[in-house]
């Protein structure tokens, strides 16, 4: 697993061992950027913005974020192997300045207060696949007001999830790479 673009491109990231971890492939999130930078549809500039990385695992799209001039990445992760990965993957980009780690179940952080002063451009939400409360998220995040008026949620699940997202939540694209499914909205 590398690093795509930006300040550290090309740098290879470390990545957990085990199978209870399952990393964003490159290939997924280099289109995942490409939507992001060339779609008509998003207007959002990675470079000064705030990301909030839900279940982020290794750190791979955060530190994605951070390569391409992100103001600042959010992790929130509480799995302790993994924990220990993504403060090595921060470590080795030198991108302590750049990132908060929040060592909490995403659930209990989104039903504290923790964020109500907090605005992110991107909410990456990436939840291992046989998570099935993603419109519990999407309701808190909603009810926080924690997305930016233009502000996008990119959701990475399965291809054959079948979990209907919230209807509050605007589908802007939807779009299938592999196993994958990227849902993007706001």
């Amino acid at each position: 697993m590398r690093i795509i673009s930006g300040n550290y491109r090309g740098k290879k990231i470390f990545i957990p061992k085990d199978k209870n971890t399952r990393p964003l492939r490159d290939m997924v999130k280099e289109s995942i950027f490409n939507l992001i930078e060339h779609s008509k549809k998003i207007n959002i500039n990675i470079e000064d913005s705030n990301i909030l990385d839900l279940f982020s695992g290794s750190g791979s799209f955060g530190l994605e974020c951070i390569s391409r001039g992100a103001n600042k990445v959010t992790f929130i992760e509480n799995y302790p192997l993994i924990l220990n990965i993504l403060k090595k993957n921060i470590d080795l980009l030198n991108a302590k300045k750049s990132s908060d780690i929040i060592e909490k179940n995403c659930f209990d952080v989104l039903n504290s207060e923790k964020f109500s002063n907090s605005k992110f451009n991107i909410i990456f939400i990436d939840p291992p696949f046989q998570e099935k409360k993603i419109n519990s998220l999407l309701n808190r995040i909603q009810e926080m007001k924690i997305l930016q008026k233009d502000g996008v949620l990119l959701i990475h699940r399965h291809k054959s999830d079948d979990i209907n997202l919230n209807d509050n939540l605007n589908i802007i694209d939807q779009r299938f790479y592999g196993i994958s499914k990227i849902t993007i909205g706001n």
